[in-house]
């Protein structure tokens, strides 16, 4: 995909559409590391370890307390 900078303000800011951002699993409020190699520019959403953690908890909550449900549905 080939984008062009957008004028804002005095900078200049790329778009990024939403079907990328969900792809990523980003929105407005993430925040994004920006790095370059001089040639290259990447950017990288912040993962929120917390966030992570807690799904995971989550997850192995639901895992455990219904198991025989779980495995019927995935036949």
């Amino acid at each position: 995909m080939i984008k062009t900078l957008t004028k804002h303000g005095n900078s200049l800011a790329l778009v990024i559409e939403k079907p990328i951002l969900e792809l990523i699993g980003a929105n407005a409020e993430t925040p994004f590391d920006i790095s370059t190699d001089g040639q290259v520019l990447i950017l990288s959403p912040v993962k929120d370890e917390g966030r992570d953690a807690a799904f995971q908890a989550a997850l192995d909550k639901v895992n455990a307390k219904y198991p025989r449900a779980l495995k019927k549905l995935a036949e």
